[in-house]
């Protein structure tokens, strides 16, 4: 079967996973995952890509983030790929492809699933081992959102101003989301979406997205050809 291409809409929030190739570490040191930030940070900004949230993983790496223009996502993630595999291999005296293939993202409906995905990256290092406590990890945005630190990177979204009317207030409903964790069944989906590139959100969501573009955003059934809504011109 044909791979699906990757869906890029501005103004929208994209769960974006790169993977190392064979789950080999894309991260040997402290100063490979300092090159990584600082290349997000640089290309954020030029292509117009607010990052929401993210994590730095051994071999895979996660970011939640809302593209100003269509092509913003796929710039910024061009040129951090290639700028970190070239630094990268030059620091290790190693050669060759680092990445499994490219990278891989979903469009999520924010008011459904965007602190949900947020909760998502802050406790992957602790479902890894990584950790106890999301708190415990420094590479990712969770200290951020929760005062331990102020994070260039970061932009958050509405929906995390939302928690509260003042920063002590949105700090502690935040810790408190992610110390409640997610539900089974939104982590499993959360990473199926991610995965496979399917729009995450209830059924009057993904409707209006079909609109946007002929790109088919739902697995298909099986034994059925997939029903692709033409955008309207």
């Amino acid at each position: 079967m044909a791979r699906l291409p990757r869906l890029a809409l501005a103004g929208y929030p994209h769960h974006i996973i790169q993977r190392g190739n064979n789950r080999q570490p894309i991260f040997l040191d402290a100063a490979d995952r300092e090159l990584m930030w600082s290349l997000l940070v640089e290309h954020a900004r030029q292509q117009q890509v607010a990052v929401h949230a993210y994590v730095l993983m051994d071999n895979h790496f996660h970011l939640l983030a809302t593209p100003q223009e269509g092509k913003s996502l796929p710039l910024m993630m061009q040129a951090v790929g290639r700028s970190y595999v070239r630094r990268f291999n030059q620091r290790h005296g190693r050669s060759g492809t680092l990445w499994e293939g490219r990278y891989r993202s979903a469009v999520l409906q924010a008011e459904r699933y965007l602190l949900p995905c947020m909760a998502y990256l802050d406790l992957n290092p602790v479902r890894a081992g990584l950790c106890a406590a999301a708190a415990d990890f420094r590479w990712s945005s969770h200290g951020h959102y929760i005062g331990l630190r102020s994070d260039r990177l970061i932009t958050p979204h509405a929906h995390y101003w939302a928690l509260g009317n003042t920063p002590f207030a949105r700090d502690a409903a935040y810790a408190a989301l992610v110390q409640a964790g997610i539900s089974a069944s939104e982590q499993a989906a959360l990473t199926q979406s991610g995965l496979n590139g399917w729009a995450l959100g209830d059924d009057g969501f993904v409707q209006a997205l079909q609109q946007l573009t002929p790109r088919r955003l739902t697995r298909a059934r099986a034994g059925r050809p997939a029903s692709v809504v033409p955008p309207k011109p």
